[in-house]
């Protein structure tokens, strides 16, 4: 990622949504950006694994879990494959598990917290829909920026 959150929103604001959720950073890298996949999903990952599973072409795939922390909705496997298949980051309004490995991945994770509780496996939830948290609506297909300050996603 060339330029900051920062100087994007100071050049490009009118073009930008800013998420004021307050995220951590899991993976590798603090900064990546990319083109937009969604998944929306309530404390079960089964979609959130299929999509990570298959190419990402240097995507990054926001998951709207509710802003649930009761279980994790990405884990070291799942990194790992989305590392695997050329995913740039992950964004989850939600938790993750296995910090210490995701740490090690070579790739931006942002999410609210941790939780050692596997999810549930159902499928239950919908993929590449428009989801909102945080004030800022993201669009499958626009180009979110994450780093130390926070994400900035283009209005879609």
């Amino acid at each position: 990622m060339s330029e900051s959150t920062a100087d994007l929103w100071d050049a490009r604001s009118e073009e930008l949504m800013s998420c004021d959720v307050q995220f951590r950073s899991y993976g590798a890298h603090q900064s990546f950006d990319g083109p937009v996949r969604t998944v929306r999903c309530h404390e079960d990952n089964q979609l959130v694994k299929r999509l990570l599973n298959s190419p990402g072409r240097g995507s990054v795939l926001v998951v709207d879990g509710g802003g649930s922390l009761r279980s994790a909705l990405v884990g070291d496997q799942i990194g790992a494959a989305a590392v695997a298949n050329g995913w740039a980051g992950i964004v989850i309004y939600g938790a993750v598990r296995d910090s210490d490995a995701l740490s090690g991945l070579d790739l931006g994770i942002k999410a609210l917290g941790t939780n050692p509780r596997r999810s549930s496996k159902t499928g239950e939830g919908s993929v590449d829909e428009a989801v909102s948290f945080g004030g800022a609506t993201f669009v499958p297909g626009v180009h979110l920026w994450a780093d130390a300050d926070g994400i900035v996603v283009e209005v879609g």
